[in-house]
């Protein structure tokens, strides 16, 4: 339970609403170089559009189109950091480019692109471009469509299969520096005087109480909740009135869905990064935990933003595109084994198209609007929250009168920050290879890194967390119980979604529903009441958000859902 009297006595320095990457990174940022912190996140963290994305931490190349080159380097610069600072959870991935007579974009202006992107990335560890003729493409990639093909370029960026525990890593450092971060807080008021905020009302749904946080007279208070920056605008409170803080739109947000399919005939071993050929819509078919994550759309988006879900629409586009690529997958409906969607936090541009709209991230001071110590992030991206974090924190210290230190950040190792070679892996092995299976111990070094060895220290008092959850997947009864203990999860849906993937795998986390439960009940003190509750809680997200509504209209037909 969280100490809410000890939070509404202590005075902050920042407080941050959301708790997406960029927010995380910037209550981070802000608590490593002495202020004091608090976050608060309406649901779960990394639960919006973090958990959304394709997970990637690309370089932007994409932006060139549009001569963002600030934001190329800025990304490129970025992923390199991530690189050295969490090599556990950014790994580097080939990309590979098809190009062909009826692209958009011809063999030559592709080329033209990889050198500048090298260029721009020339303190990069990781190779430059090649260009493949149309008899390398052919003989590397043999089931990607010949029809008009030219050849292809081919690089490298990084990927983070685990984009989730990215952002929970950043969240724990944040802690250890002294940062206060809540979850399942939802923000309800924001009182001014003047033109200052100062303070605010939120509802803790953990504790069922409503708490009120005093601003001290420098505080500052960040809004980075992505598609929901307008509704927290919308908070403004001033004797006892609602009076919005802007009454002027921010957010263009535009819908972005993905499917996951199981292996399939020609699956590429490496990312294809491809032109859709119905649009010219680029998307990607991605290797990611032995699966294939293929998107995005990019579509405007103005329904409710915490009910988005792939349209059936949708999942036939990328499924009819990505057969097009690879003539032999023969994908149909029925491989789809995952859907989700979030929506992009963009700025509001009327009458753009969703995919010309910038994707350089805005740091817009309410100054303007009366507010003078509070500002919104419009836009922001997986692979520069670091930066957003520097820059936000950057602001603070100005708003506050005080000198700007250096950020840390740079440099500073993520808490499971770990390289294969490292004899504390070495360690585990030799202690824990006669309890726990070899790709177990393997699995979590790679998703937790150097924090792997708190999850395997839980089963040396309680020796039935050894036990795998599914027979077919490396998963442990021990990470249930460390993602409630030390890793903030409050619900199953945190624990296969977000602290694990086992959601987007499993049957749409049906499959290990009931050992969860069970883990939760023998080690979490949770009772039968609490867990038919959570079950039911469970089923709902995943038939409102995930779960294709033809699959349910199979299930309506009397199929179950488990069966589906």
């Amino acid at each position: 339970m969280r100490d809410l009297q000890a939070i509404q006595r202590r005075d902050y320095d920042v407080v941050v609403i959301g708790g997406g990457v960029n927010g995380a990174a910037t209550a981070r940022d802000a608590a490593l170089r002495g202020l004091s912190v608090l976050l608060v996140e309406k649901n779960d963290f990394a639960g919006g559009t973090t958990s959304w994305s394709t997970r990637l931490v690309h370089g932007g190349l994409r932006y060139l189109e549009y001569f963002e080159f600030h934001l190329v380097r800025e990304s490129l610069r970025e992923r390199e950091i991530l690189l050295k600072t969490a090599p556990h959870l950014v790994q580097p991935i080939q990309m590979t480019i098809p190009i062909y007579g009826g692209g958009t974009r011809s063999y030559w202006e592709i080329q033209a692109g990889m050198i500048l992107y090298d260029v721009l990335s020339y303190d990069k560890t990781l190779p430059n471009h090649r260009m493949l003729s149309k008899a390398k493409m052919q003989q590397l990639f043999r089931a990607v469509d010949r029809d008009q093909l030219k050849g292809a370029a081919q690089y490298y960026d990084g990927q983070a299969e685990h984009a989730e525990r990215l952002c929970l890593e950043i969240l724990l450092d944040a802690q250890a520096a002294g940062a206060d971060v809540l979850n399942y807080t939802t923000v309800t008021g924001l009182q001014r005087q003047g033109d200052r905020l100062t303070g605010l009302t939120a509802y803790d749904q953990i504790a069922e109480a409503e708490f009120t946080v005093s601003l001290p007279a420098q505080a500052v208070v960040i809004n980075t909740s992505g598609p929901w920056v307008d509704r927290v605008l919308g908070l403004g409170q001033r004797d006892g009135q609602t009076v919005p803080i802007s009454d002027q739109r921010k957010i263009g947000g535009t819908k972005g869905s993905h499917i996951i399919v199981n292996h399939f005939p020609g699956a590429p071993n490496t990312a294809l990064y491809v032109e859709a050929k119905s649009d010219g819509r680029p998307f990607f078919i991605v290797p990611w935990c032995g699966q294939y994550l293929i998107g995005t759309t990019d579509l405007k988006y103005t329904g409710d933003l915490d009910r988005v879900k792939a349209d059936d629409d949708e999942v036939d586009y990328l499924i009819k595109e990505t057969n097009q690529v690879v003539p032999t997958a023969r994908l149909s409906r029925q491989d789809v084994k995952f859907t989700y969607s979030g929506v992009r936090p963009l700025p509001y541009a009327e009458g753009k198209k969703a995919g010309s709209i910038s994707r350089a991230h805005i740091l817009n001071d309410h100054t303007e609007d009366g507010v003078s110590n509070l500002v919104s992030l419009i836009g922001g991206k997986l692979t520069t929250h670091r930066q957003v974090g520097e820059e936000m924190t950057n602001w603070a210290f100005k708003k506050m009168g005080k000198k700007v230190p250096p950020s840390p950040t740079r440099k500073r190792p993520l808490p499971g920050c770990i390289l294969p070679d490292d004899e504390r892996i070495e360690t585990a092995y030799q202690r824990y290879r006669d309890r726990v299976h070899i790709n177990t111990l393997e699995y979590l070094f790679n998703v937790y890194g150097a924090r792997a060895t708190s999850v395997l220290e839980l089963i040396d008092d309680r020796p039935d967390l050894a036990e795998r959850l599914i027979e077919t997947h490396p998963h442990i009864r021990a990470e249930v119980v460390f993602a409630m203990e030390q890793e903030m999860a409050h619900t199953v849906l945190d624990f296969t979604r977000r602290r694990t993937v086992l959601a987007m795998q499993t049957n749409y986390g049906y499959d290990v529903l009931e050992p969860i439960l069970d883990t939760l009940r023998r080690h979490c003190g949770w009772d039968d009441a609490k867990c038919q509750q959570a079950a039911a809680a469970y089923q709902q997200f995943m038939e409102e958000n995930c779960i294709p509504d033809y699959v349910l209209a199979t299930a309506m037909a009397g199929r179950s859902l488990q069966a589906v």
